[in-house]
């Protein structure tokens, strides 16, 4: 999901749901009778103004970013932490790609242009110490967190993303900078980064205390 995922509702009803196609969800009678008494849809905030995306929050607004005051933090389990403006981070070395974005709850978008900084290039910077074997990711939208490993955020497809589609991220997708790891579902993908934190162990997440999977993979995980 696009970060505030609605409630997991289970393994049966998902593939119910997702039999009806992933670029949609087309709730029939039976199908939302069978998940009203688990799912509390949220509202998509921004309906329409990004066609096939659904917009979704769990703080009452979207964080706003201002490029004047607005650092990444890389700190833990790091020898040198770091305080990045945007112009900084956009100074690493870029990276492009493209691939299919992933819902847990039935919608896919696929084609979508990333354009971002690898985490190996940016934690070369940091230097994470032996000890360190996780990232956690402070988002700006209160109290979202999540996390990786290591190795996961070292999979070739992964990214903090900057810029989407030929532009800049927008508010509603994450702007400043967006975790972007597409084998696994939107709630992972966490947006509005702030802080990166180095860590032992991956730290359970906003999602995670509700119940979804730590480990979010596509096909391989309902979200809980």
């Amino acid at each position: 999901m696009e970060n505030g995922d609605e409630r997991a509702y289970g393994r049966r009803t998902f593939l119910a749901v997702t039999a009806v196609g992933l670029s949609s969800l087309v709730w029939g009678r039976t199908v939302w009778n069978a998940v009203s008494g688990a799912a509390q849809p949220f509202k998509d905030v921004a309906p329409g103004l990004f066609p096939g995306w659904r917009i979704y929050t769990v703080a009452a607004t979207m964080p706003r970013f201002d490029p004047l005051t607005w650092r990444l933090t890389v700190d833990g389990l790091v020898e040198r932490p770091l305080s990045l403006d945007i112009e900084q981070l956009r100074a690493l070395p870029r990276a492009e790609q493209v691939s299919t974005f992933h819902c847990v709850t039935g919608w896919t978008v696929g084609d979508v242009h990333w354009a971002g900084v690898r985490f190996d290039d940016l934690l070369a910077l940091a230097r994470p110490t032996a000890e360190a074997k996780a990232l956690t990711f402070t988002s700006a939208e209160s109290p979202y967190t999540d996390s990786l490993t290591l190795d996961q955020a070292e999979l070739k497809d992964v990214m903090l993303a900057y810029g989407m589609n030929g532009k800049p991220l927008s508010r509603p997708h994450g702007a400043p900078v967006r975790v972007v790891i597409p084998d696994m579902y939107g709630y992972k993908n966490v947006k509005w980064v702030r802080r990166i934190t180095l860590t032992r162990t991956p730290e359970v997440g906003y999602w995670e205390q509700n119940g979804y999977d730590v480990d979010a993979w596509v096909g391989r995980s309902n979200g809980f």
